[in-house]
């Protein structure tokens, strides 16, 4: 059996190598095949071509890079046209991996597209087009499957592999102990992987933080830093706060950041549900170019209440958020200083993040292994 496969960037990478070897512990024979990143290729899947192929960065580049990524694409169809696979799966990757999968199923090859878009938050038309697209989509999150449902499109929530791989528990004080970080009381504090993320919050965080520091004096900081661009701009905006000797900048480390800390300020985003199945309670924040806000709220292309995705997995809201104009430094400090004076909100917090870690936490490579191979072996022809 042949699975072809095309994985967009480092994320996508680590979800395909679960993938590949939860495939091959189910079916030793299979053979991967595709665009996938370093990770992939460990799993054992060949590649075409390196997932870096898809990440495209910044405002001018994806433009450029157009002509590029439709060669490739118009390569992979002709590729998978003259040999079939018995399966193919886009793994996210939604702008590349939806028209590949169209023209191959158009071509009689059973399509599988793993990690939903978020559809169900924005452009909610997008469905259609996956629908043409997909024979089975393969969700990470509970409520997806039920979008998916009423839009009749066959999908299957298999968890979220981000749920299996993350620590069940840690000590604080250890973790703090191996980060060389001796305070008594911790905020982890992250603004955003991006550099207009980082432009945008960076200011309001630190201001925020100088805030909290003047309120409690044995409180120090946290950030993981995403690149040496973003890490650069920050410290700076540290600095004219006057705050870069109140943080510990780590150089990515996310994980160990979080789970040392009393409470989280983040950016909305991954980090929200990093830090949530890390279970620890969070202050989030975001701030959209005005531009783009004001045409989102124009069109109403957004549909949910909560913009945090812990705030749409649980039955009430545990994460404060705070959006455009509410994300200003005396709202956020407020609301970190009412976790950090509560411990017992901070525990119930962190109870039901636990919860909610369980009902994510089902094996998600192992189940999406088996739907991949379950469309394979319903197509006409299958061994």
């Amino acid at each position: 059996m042949r699975v072809g496969l095309v994985a967009g960037e480092a994320s996508g990478d680590l979800l395909g190598a679960g993938l590949v070897e939860a495939l091959k512990r189910r079916a030793p024979e299979v053979r991967c095949e595709g665009i996938a990143g370093v990770a992939m290729q460990a799993a054992g899947c060949d590649a075409w071509a390196s997932s870096e192929a898809l990440a495209v960065m910044g405002l001018v580049e994806p433009l450029r890079e157009i002509p590029r990524l439709l060669r490739l694409r118009r390569e992979l169809v002709r590729r998978w046209r003259r040999a079939p696979p018995d399966v193919f799966v886009g793994i996210d990757a939604p702008d590349f991996n939806l028209g590949l999968e169209r023209r191959l199923r158009a071509a009689a090859i059973p399509t599988v597209h793993y990690v939903s878009p978020s559809v169900w938050a924005w452009r909610q038309r997008r469905v259609h087009k996956i629908a043409r697209a997909a024979d089975r989509v393969l969700c990470l999150l509970p409520f997806e499957k039920a979008f998916y449902d009423r839009h009749g499109v066959a999908a299957e929530f298999v968890g979220h592999p981000l749920a299996d791989r993350l620590p069940q528990q840690a000590d604080r004080a250890a973790v703090r102990a191996a980060l060389g970080v001796a305070a008594t009381r911790v905020v982890t504090v992250m603004p955003g992987s991006r550099m207009s993320e980082v432009g945008r919050l960076g200011p309001v965080f630190a201001a925020a933080c100088r805030r909290l520091r003047a309120r409690h004096a044995d409180l120090e900081f946290i950030t993981p830093t995403a690149s040496d661009d973003t890490r650069a701009l920050f410290e700076s905006q540290l600095a004219a706060a006057g705050m870069r000797p109140h943080f510990t900048l780590l150089p990515g480390q996310s994980e160990a950041a979080i789970l040392a800390a009393d409470c989280v300020l983040l950016a909305s985003g991954t980090a929200a549900l990093e830090a949530a199945l890390l279970c620890r309670s969070m202050v989030a924040a975001y701030k959209l170019a005005p531009l783009s806000y004001g045409l989102a709220r124009a069109l109403r292309l957004v549909k949910v209440r909560h913009f945090t995705l812990p705030n749409q997995l649980t039955s009430e809201p545990l994460v404060a958020e705070f959006l455009q104009a509410e994300a200003n430094e005396a709202s956020l400090a407020a609301a970190v200083a009412g976790l950090l004076d509560d411990d017992a909100r901070r525990a119930d917090i962190e109870r039901r993040f636990a919860h909610l870690r369980e009902e994510l936490a089902l094996g998600a490579s192992d189940r999406a292994a088996a739907a991949v191979l379950a469309v394979a072996r319903r197509a006409p022809g299958s061994a």
